[in-house]
């Protein structure tokens, strides 16, 4: 029988608060996860002197990278060029792995298409599945509120299933698959970039797969940033995606009218 596979987990941090010491700790605790890598996009001091201790606790299985916050995207991929692990895990600072997850993920990407990824049930302290999880491909009429995007409350499948879209909240990828799509597009600041990801790779013949038997608990909205500035980047995120996938001057045209309402529709939401 062959060695597992070496995972890597890369966890971008932005002053996610206490909720990463659970983080860490998890992934730290974990026997599939070889090493941890983090990049600082900028904490207090007094988180990152906590993070050089437990850099160091970690005995060269977790390595530290401080970052000039280039966004969640250029930050992954440049922490993925830190490690020679064979798989990616990418988690958020806020979520806390489910042990046996990184197996599961590992399973569903079997056999499956190239470049695949494999997203697991991100879930939140009430036991239920959150938003965004698992998601069909985003169209226009989605990001406007007029269909629906998300299946969280969909009945959960019994075990992994194709699917448009998983979180880039929590999902594993082999690396040769990561190089192959070139990483998250870095011209994503924050937000809808997992998105793209998962539409290219589809779009280059391989696969999206969301695993039920894998889960995290996600605390959601830990980081101290203005809800007002997520929503502007998350308009503009979109923005660039309906832009970018549009295949034909008239669905290019549609999408130079609908997005400027998608900023407004954000807006309501909240």
């Amino acid at each position: 029988m062959s060695a597992p596979a070496q995972t890597a987990a890369l966890v971008v941090t932005y002053h996610t608060g206490p909720r990463l010491t659970e983080c860490l700790y998890a992934l730290k605790a974990d026997p599939a996860v070889s090493e941890i890598v983090i990049a600082d996009n900028g904490n207090p001091p007094e988180v990152q002197a906590w993070l050089d201790g437990f850099v160091t606790a970690c005995g060269g299985r977790a390595k530290l990278l401080r970052l000039d916050n280039p966004g969640f995207g250029a930050a992954v991929n440049r922490l993925a060029r830190e490690t020679a692990a064979e798989q990616l895990l990418v988690i958020n600072p806020d979520c806390v792995i489910r042990r046996g997850s990184v197996g599961q993920l590992a399973a569903a990407l079997e056999g499956a298409p190239a470049p695949a990824i494999a997203g697991g049930r991100i879930f939140g302290v009430d036991g239920r599945e959150q938003r965004g999880a698992r998601r069909t491909t985003l169209t226009l009429s989605a990001a406007l509120g007029l269909s629906r995007w998300t299946l969280e409350n969909e009945p959960p499948p019994p075990g992994p299933v194709p699917i448009g879209a998983i979180s880039g909240a929590f999902f594993l990828m082999r690396r040769a698959d990561f190089e192959q799509l070139g990483g998250f597009d870095e011209a994503y600041f924050l937000h809808v970039e997992d998105v793209d990801l998962c539409r290219r790779a589809i779009e280059a013949g391989g696969s999206v797969i969301y695993q039920p038997l894998a889960g995290a608990l996600h605390y959601t909205s830990t980081s101290d940033v203005p809800s007002a500035f997520v929503q502007q980047q998350k308009a503009r995120s979109l923005g660039r995606y309906f832009r970018k996938f549009a295949k034909s001057p008239l669905e290019r045209a549609m999408v130079e009218v609908a997005v400027p309402f998608i900023g407004l529709v954000l807006a309501l939401r909240r």
